[in-house]
């Protein structure tokens, strides 16, 4: 009979790296391999790094920017209405979103209300990426028909109405308004638009930078909304140092198996990793058609091109970065089957508070969103990346269960 060291030498060396570390574990009570507290270690907030500078806009990180950019985010009168604001859908007491299928303005828009907190860590902005920048973003939807309806001059009006002397502190004297009408903008509304077009070219530049600036203090703004620790969070910091733990940070069995599943046998960490779990780029993940939306979404195969073309982009007049600064908006691939209907990775922190699921609200709960990635559907256009998972109902039950254990509500740097 060969000796146990023989067997032992004929195993591949995989077999046998797994075995040491598995004897580790167990010798010292730790639940987890070395690899997997390597893994867990990434996904934490304590390994998100320092906020990156925005170089396409200077005032970023400018406290007066930022208190006149969260007297803008929550202000009615920049709407067509008066009644809508950044805040109408990004609602502070539910993760800065809705909680509703497709987000509704001075209309109903074809998309879902994305979270705010920790989007600046991120290089695109909405389902699409269409936005290259927050501050770009928060400007589309203040033209948007269907969402704030209203347009330049109109914004500027409001500006040197209400807000001249912040504004004036942190961006410089307003242009002259005398003159310009009440209601005028490059926007759909063709009466609007042909006001517009009668402005000299000089005025248009000039109240266009007045708009631009609305956006970077409402992103200066936005900047300053962060993720708050969770219980995983507290249960990882236990786990690494290797401590007993507490009440608060014990997870229980369904929840520890549930983590296992997802940084495991379900893969989910391939997209939803680094510390905001989600690598913040764009996926074609087979999701069904919105019976609520009449036309099928593209996804980021037409977004890419839009942040390309886009008036307010990194490479722009109004953006303050300069050109080998803009290599994200320089380098993005805009051909290929890979973009169409893939959609931008959302972070998974809040996930718990904030159904319906995927950018048009087609998935109603989070157990409706695991079946779909363990059956892995064709996609309705383009091809889905997923693969059948074949998890028992058993472990889709834990996966949900560990999701739920990534709730905090988020919090605003002051």
């Amino acid at each position: 009979m060969p000796s146990v060291r023989k067997l032992w030498a004929a195993l591949p060396i995989t077999t046998f790296v797994a075995a040491t570390v598995a004897f580790t574990a167990a010798a010292t009570g730790e639940r987890w391999s070395g690899a997997e507290r390597a893994m867990l270690a990434t996904l934490t907030l304590s390994s998100l790094p320092p906020l990156a500078a925005d170089p396409s806009n200077r005032w970023a990180d400018d406290s007066a920017a930022a208190s006149l950019g969260r007297a803008l985010f929550f202000d009615t009168r920049l709407s067509a209405n008066g009644k809508v604001s950044c805040g109408s859908c990004h609602l502070p007491d539910r993760e800065f979103q809705d909680g509703v299928p497709l987000a509704s303005g001075v209309g109903t828009t074809s998309r879902r209300t994305m979270p705010v907190a920790g989007t600046a860590h991120g290089a695109w902005f909405f389902w699409d990426g269409r936005s290259d920048s927050q501050w770009s973003q928060a400007l589309g939807p203040l033209e948007s028909p269907v969402e704030h309806g209203g347009d330049r001059t109109q914004y500027a009006h409001i500006v040197a109405a209400y807000y001249r002397a912040p504004y004036e502190r942190v961006f410089g004297a307003l242009p002259t308004l005398a003159g310009l009408p009440d209601r005028a903008g490059p926007v759909p509304d063709s009466a609007r638009r042909a006001v517009w077009e009668r402005i000299p070219a000089a005025r248009q530049e000039d109240i266009s930078r007045v708009y631009a600036n609305i956006g970077k203090a409402i992103a200066a703004f936005e900047r300053r909304v962060e993720h708050a620790p969770t219980r995983f969070d507290l249960y990882v910091a236990v786990e690494l140092a290797s401590r007993a733990h507490t009440t608060e940070s014990a997870f229980t069995k369904d929840e520890e198996a549930g983590l296992r599943l997802f940084i495991g046998k379900a893969n989910c960490v391939n997209c939803h990793n680094g510390a905001r779990l989600t690598d913040e780029h764009f996926h074609n993940t087979g999701v069904p058609a919105s019976t609520r939306v009449a036309e099928l979404d593209s996804g980021r195969s037409t977004g890419v091109r839009q942040a390309v073309s886009g008036e307010f982009n990194c490479l722009s007049k109004y953006s303050d970065a300069r050109p080998e600064q803009c290599a994200e908006l320089q380098f993005a691939v805009t051909e290929g089957e890979e973009l169409v209907r893939a959609y931008k990775t959302p972070s998974l922190r809040g996930v718990a508070d904030r159904a319906p699921y995927m950018h048009a609200g087609q998935l109603a709960t989070l157990t409706d969103v695991i079946r779909h990635y363990d059956q892995a559907p064709a996609a309705p256009a383009g091809h889905s990346e997923l693969r059948r998972l074949k998890l028992s109902e058993r472990e889709r039950v834990q996966i949900e269960a560990f999701l739920r254990t990534l709730s905090a509500s988020p919090r605003v740097k002051e």
